[in-house]
């Protein structure tokens, strides 16, 4: 690892990579403290300070500090998750878009624009939504949120909020084309390390005053210390299949009969289940949060991290969400034809057939196994931390998409090391056979 970051500064592209990712984060930070107009700042602050711990807490958290500013960036993300997850259902049920998956590149484009509109839409909806429910809402002390109600405001907090999700999805789509690793992963990434200095300090300012003893604190580092590493323990894991090539004579030439492995991931959906799990239960949440009614305040009661129903709904979603993206990403039938026309067979299973049928059954117990392992990470820290009413939401979802997210871009930035030194390797070659 360390070798690698040595070696960064000698390929001058993956330098431009890393800065060009580095700057529009930097865009995405300073957009996420331009408030939205019409908003009493202090009155919003003193609301979100109540809401510590909720579900508006936990999205606040994705969103990078910026629902509880009220920022143009307040809706963050999420509503392009949600339109992807529509999308990705969607592929599944209607005949035309499952044809556009299966079409390469220019399917994908289609999708992509698709889930753009998307996007919008729902932000649409979600802005109106939090525009309603600003109007009704009151600090603590009873002063209004909204300084000038009527549809004035409405259309502008709908527009603002509007453009500044779709420009967030911009800079995501910029940092995955021109930058380096995914760049919606590392925009959550993003708004979640940035709060990590405020927690420090607010764990600081409550050991002092008294309100927290060390023995909690040092049990509570302990604890992330622990998820850590068995975050980082679990997502290297594989499963190898063992693969065996028939020998193959082309010509005068013998190919094949090497033995090689297929390599399964014990979670092989990696952060997107916890993301989208938390998007789908945010929408409704969000919503309820914001109306007045007692059906829907029960409704958001309910939705607390922490609270059984909450967490139960939580780990349903996780757990479809691995079966799911598992399923859209990796085809067992694909996997087994493309070996038998290469040759290749797993020793003791026949092509074919029983070699997709038995890859599908390993696959299915490493999924079971990784969405299990998914759920405990990112709810039994969180159960601990809401029961001893810690000072900030940093439980193990967030340290499972923090850990993902960068093992996933140390992983890119070290294939992109690899590249550049094997084009080294082949123009060496070249050089040494025209001398």
């Amino acid at each position: 690892m360390l070798e690698g970051l040595k070696n960064i500064s000698k390929i001058p592209e993956l330098q431009k990579r890393i800065l060009f990712t580095f700057l529009l984060l930097a865009v995405y930070r300073i957009g996420a403290h331009v408030p939205t107009p019409g908003i009493d700042t202090a009155a919003l602050a003193a609301f979100f300070e109540q809401a510590k711990g909720s579900l508006l807490g936990l999205f606040d958290m994705f969103a990078g500090g910026a629902l509880s500013n009220l920022s143009v960036f307040a809706l963050g993300i999420m509503p392009y998750i949600s339109a992807s997850i529509i999308l990705q259902l969607l592929t599944v049920a209607v005949p035309y878009l499952e044809k556009l998956s299966k079409e390469g590149e220019a399917g994908r484009r289609k999708i992509t624009q698709y889930t753009r509109y998307g996007t919008v839409v729902l932000s649409l909806i979600q802005g109106f939504g939090i525009s309603i429910g600003l109007e009704n809402m009151a600090g603590p002390t009873g002063a209004s949120i909204v300084i000038t109600t009527g549809w004035a405001f409405r259309l502008m907090t709908v527009i603002t909020l509007t453009a500044g999700t779709a420009f967030i999805m911009w800079l995501g789509e910029q940092i995955t084309e021109k930058g380096i690793g995914n760049g919606i992963s590392l925009i959550i990434f993003a708004g979640i390390v940035v709060r990590g200095p405020e927690a420090i300090i607010n764990t600081f300012r409550l050991l002092f005053s008294g309100e927290m003893g060390i023995f909690f604190i040092l049990i509570l580092i302990l604890m992330m210390v622990l998820v850590i590493g068995v975050i980082v323990f679990v997502e290297s894991g594989q499963r190898r299949i063992p693969v065996q090539y028939a020998k193959r004579i082309i010509g005068r030439k013998m190919y094949g009969g090497q033995s090689t492995h297929l390599p399964l991931k014990v979670n092989s959906a990696g952060v997107i289940p916890p993301i989208f799990a938390s998007s789908i239960i945010m929408f409704p949440a969000t919503i309820a949060n914001f109306i007045p009614h007692p059906w829907m305040k029960a409704v958001a009661g309910e939705l607390i991290p922490g609270r059984v129903g909450y967490e139960l709904l939580y780990v349903a979603f996780i757990v479809f969400f691995c079966f799911f993206y598992t399923a859209v990403t990796f085809n067992p039938v694909d996997v087994a034809d493309n070996m038998r026309k290469y040759g290749g067979y797993v020793p003791g299973i026949r092509p074919g057939k029983k070699t997709a049928e038995y890859i599908d059954d390993v696959l299915t117990k490493l999924t079971f196994g990784g969405a299990i392992y998914v759920s405990a990470v990112c709810v039994l820290p969180s159960i601990l931390i809401s029961s001893f009413n810690v000072p900030f939401y940093f439980g193990g979802t967030a340290l499972l998409i923090v850990v993902g997210v960068a093992l996933d871009t140390a992983g890119q930035i070290e294939t992109h090391l690899l590249t550049r030194q094997y084009e080294g390797f082949m123009k060496k070659g070249k050089i040494a056979r025209r001398r």
